[in-house]
């Protein structure tokens, strides 16, 4: 899982930079394992990416260098490729135009798009992420496809086409054509958000509640309009646009840089609206809204399913106290609460400079870190029957921790609750659920799992109520009546995509993601009006030179190069071959 964001401004003399820099900051919560944004001026492109935090990725000096009024930025939280600095984004080909891409999800089927760029198209792949393969089947299909009759816009639909028939999985990105414009899409079942939003640009004259509804109505805005593309609504919130709407599966949408107007096309066949449920339970922020539902509403639907099932299950609960492992858990836990007429509290206080566990590589870091994260208030457990609240179960190392802490200050009794059902199967679309044998509920009973966790017993959340806690939140959006299915693999080992649990795929992604491999090979397991035609661009075009400077890298694919100043530069391998490069 990862965040990505995407800007693209009327002014040509306006900057982006501090903006996408924001909006990361935003969306952090998405990766954490690497940083990038990449900028378009005056027809150079500007990149500084790297391992870390957004905060410490970027200081001053890039910032200064990431000029132009278009760019997009990616956080990093790997599932495909390694966690070496070369495979963090923007990735970029200088041909055609100089394309960068930003990814979030996952290809599954990567072993038959490598042979095809790699045999069929002659693109060398220097890294092992599936964005890479995404990047160049895009550059290969504009190659081939070249000018449709004046209409760059349907060239770049034409291009899209082609590349969502080739690739399986879940997926949402942003390609940035240099001195072309910007592209959004999602992969035909909508499995990975992304979201659209606009705003008047500074020198226009419409007002900000005159900003059309849809992306259609923009196709002759004219350089009237700002336009952002994220992964989350709350990136768009932030930085004071107006939310248009989800991209829907299988589209795309186009924002032309030279005239600023907006196209959009469904470029796949037979999409449809599966988005991921766990977004809902995990990862997305609680402010956000996803596919015209809010998270926050969803969370609070989890917890009072939960407690309408304790009271069912345990009709002479001793429950004295609800308590949250913080921080996503939080709004279920207050809702059951609620819902139980028990007194909620805050029992542990969460230490927010260190990782979130889930996405720590190794079961030895996730187990030392979570008394490292986690402390508690010895007086909301000490003498109580506590009811435990958490977002969900996986390996089941932090939750066995904190259980015995609550036990170490002084809880009676320890009840354990998930907001969402048992995780029996891995996640294929972009989230790094290991394994099964790694997954504590995997050929276990509640009761066994409860004995493995040591607590006085545990409960899930069902499939089905979890599916309708999102289906019962209010309509914030066009989407919010369209959701036809939600991915459940994790829970049920359907895939919407086809896959079966037990097939040659998942032999490969065990060798990939169990513990024992992540530690072998050091790093974690992997973003109205008349319309106008476009001319197309030269694509002599992709020839044009990229600045780098300053911190702020040229175009770069993989090997480490000696830097100056803070955040130096991870890569080399200059595409358009330089002789040095001053930082």
């Amino acid at each position: 899982m990862c965040g990505i964001i995407g800007l693209l401004l009327a002014d040509a003399d306006e900057n982006v930079n501090q903006m996408l820099f924001d909006g990361l900051t935003v969306l952090q919560h998405r990766g954490q394992d690497a940083a990038g944004i990449v900028t378009s001026s005056n027809k150079r492109l500007h990149l500084r990416k790297d391992n870390g935090l957004v905060k410490d990725v970027f200081q001053q000096h890039h910032m200064m260098d990431l000029t132009g009024h278009m760019g997009i930025a990616h956080c990093r939280y790997p599932t495909a490729g390694s966690s070496s600095c070369a495979e963090a984004q923007p990735l970029y080909t200088n041909y055609p135009f100089g394309i960068s891409v930003a990814h979030n999800g996952n290809l599954t089927n990567t072993d038959v798009l490598r042979e095809a760029v790699s045999e069929d198209c002659l693109r060398h792949v220097n890294t092992d992420s599936d964005s890479e393969l995404l990047l160049n089947l895009f550059a290969e299909e504009l190659t081939k496809i070249r000018n449709v009759s004046g209409n760059f816009a349907k060239t770049i639909f034409q291009a899209m086409e082609g590349v969502m028939r080739q690739c399986e999985g879940g997926y949402s990105g942003l390609y940035m054509i240099n001195g072309v414009g910007m592209v959004g899409f999602r992969d035909p079942n909508g499995i990975r958000p992304i979201v659209f939003g606009s705003r008047p640009s500074k020198e226009a004259k419409v007002t900000f509640d005159s900003v059309p509804g849809t992306p259609r109505k923009m196709s002759a805005a004219d350089k009237t309009l700002d336009y952002v593309m994220a992964s989350e609504s709350v990136a768009i919130d932030t930085l004071g646009f107006k939310l248009i709407r989800d991209i829907n599966p299988g589209e795309c949408i186009f924002i032309s840089a030279i005239d600023g107007n907006v196209h959009t096309k469904v470029c796949a066949q037979s999409p449809s609206l599966s988005p991921c449920i766990f977004e809902y339970v995990y990862f997305a922020r609680p402010d956000s809204i996803m596919d015209g539902k809010s998270v926050y509403e969803t969370r609070l639907n989890m917890g009072a399913k939960l407690a309408v099932q304790i009271k069912e299950r345990y009709p002479d609960h001793d429950i004295d106290v609800v308590i949250p492992i913080p921080d996503t858990s939080r709004t279920s836990a207050l809702q059951a609460a609620y819902v139980l007429g028990r007194p909620f509290r805050e029992g542990f206080i969460k230490n927010r400079y260190i990782a979130r566990t889930f996405i720590m590589p190794g079961q030895k870091a996730r187990k030392k870190s979570v008394r490292l994260k986690l402390n508690t208030i010895n007086s909301e457990f000490a003498g109580k029957n506590v009811l435990l609240v958490d977002d969900s179960i996986v390996r089941g190392t932090t939750a066995t921790e904190i259980v015995q802490m609550a036990r170490d200050a002084g809880a009676k009794k320890v009840y354990f609750t998930s907001a969402a059902p048992p995780i029996r199967y891995p996640n294929i679309y972009g989230i790094d659920i290991p394994t099964q044998h790694e997954l504590v509920a995997y050929e276990r009973t509640e009761e066994e799992i409860a004995a493995v966790l040591k607590c006085d017993w545990v409960l899930y959340q069902t499939v089905s109520d979890l599916e309708e806690c999102v289906r019962s939140a209010s309509k914030l959006g066009p989407n919010g009546d369209k959701i036809e299915r939600f991915d459940t693999s994790c829970f049920s080992g359907e895939y919407v995509t086809g896959q079966r649990v037990g097939d040659e795929y998942f032999k490969r992604l065990h060798a990939k993601r169990n513990d024992k491999a992540k530690h072998g090979n050091g790093g974690v397991e992997g973003t109205g009006g008349k319309k106008k035609v476009l001319e197309v661009p030269t694509l002599e075009v992709g020839r044009m030179g990229i600045e780098g400077g300053g911190g702020c890298e040229g175009i770069v694919n993989d090997i480490r190069m000696e830097g100056k100043g803070d955040g130096g530069s991870c890569e080399a391998m200059v595409n358009d071959r330089r002789e040095s490069i001053t930082r």
